[in-house]
């Protein structure tokens, strides 16, 4: 049983240690952007490989992306490399599926407007009407049913709730009821929460729209841990301002800072969010990363993935190249 395993990005000390300690004898790891000469890998590690490095190894025949998803500049250059299979780690999931529930609550109890008003010792919030949403009894309609979403969904009815979902391959799953994406019309009226954990794509771009807004009810909570374009930019801005949807809690947006300097004054938005007080804003932090326990569970689903590779098992977590997840 051997493997020889490039990773594009020496991952720090710690996390390799705990990589190599979990890995079966003969699996071999190499470093770096800069190719040695001849390479020899069969399994490249790389968040978004170049061409290059898809090129360099003639015996390379599995792409492995350390997150969930499949960045459109990798997917158009895999139709070059039809021999390749990718992979995707879903080490993350529950911590993003804990974050999903905490925007969650905190958009539904309006926790940050009262905390900004007690900050200043003002309490009249306790005594004025109270916005908050009750969970329990209620309906949670979760759009992508993968490891996330079934996480979500596990969380959601420990809250009270019922859960239903949508999913590209629909079947049913336990006490859920999973639904394929075209029903999406029928079900936003029953959605007392909206969460949103999926991949962007071309079908699923812009999938949440003024429509789709106007169907959910007035009551209604959303929460986008996907991706940020899923929702519609400008309809989400309006019916949280007009109050078509009840309050939104977002981890994914529509703007990024482009480099290190402009990490301190990037709008998140084409839309002033940050003017609205039934909007709770986290800045794509979902997923954990740099934290000490989602890297041990990173490396340790790497390893479960390179093990499966070094005995000739069929590898998990395949990416569907034409769907993009």
């Amino acid at each position: 049983m051997s493997l020889t395993v490039h990773l594009l990005h020496e991952p720090p000390e710690p996390a390799l240690n705990q990589l190599r300690s979990e890995l079966q004898p003969g699996v071999t790891l190499t470093f770096g952007d800069a190719l040695v000469e001849q390479p020899q890998y069969e399994v490249l590690v790389a968040a978004r490989a170049e061409r290059e490095h898809l090129e360099a190894s003639p015996v390379l025949r599995a792409l492995i992306i350390p997150f969930a998803g499949l960045p459109h500049e990798t997917r158009a250059l895999l139709g070059d490399f039809p021999h390749l299979t990718v992979h995707n780690l879903h080490h993350n999931a529950g911590a993003v599926a804990e974050m999903t529930i905490a925007l969650l609550l905190a958009a539904a109890k309006s926790i940050l407007p009262c905390d900004r008003a007690l900050r200043r010792h003002d309490w009249r919030p306790r005594y004025a009407s109270n916005p908050a949403i009750l969970l329990e009894g209620r309906t949670a309609l979760i759009l992508g049913y993968g490891a996330i979403g079934r996480r979500v969904a596990c969380l959601c009815r420990g809250l009270g709730m019922d859960v239903i979902a949508t999913r590209r391959r629909a079947t049913g799953a336990g006490s859920e009821s999973v639904y394929p994406p075209e029903t999406l019309w029928d079900l936003l009226p029953r959605a007392d929460v909206l969460i949103v954990t999926l991949p962007l794509t071309a079908e699923t771009e812009g999938l949440i729209g003024h429509a789709e807004l106007a169907l959910l009810p007035p009551t209604s909570v959303l929460v986008n841990v996907g991706r940020g374009p899923v929702v519609d930019e400008e309809a989400l801005y309006h019916a949280l301002q007009y109050g078509t949807v009840h309050a939104a809690g977002l981890d994914v947006w529509y703007a990024y800072p482009s480099d290190e300097h402009s990490r301190m004054h990037t709008p998140p938005s084409g839309f002033p969010f940050h003017e609205l007080d039934n909007v709770v804003m986290s800045p794509h932090r979902a997923g954990g990363g740099g934290s000490v326990e989602v890297e041990k569970n990173r490396m340790a689903h790497l390893a479960r993935l390179l093990n499966a590779a070094a005995a000739g098992l069929e590898i998990p977590d395949r990416v569907d190249i034409e769907a993009g997840y």
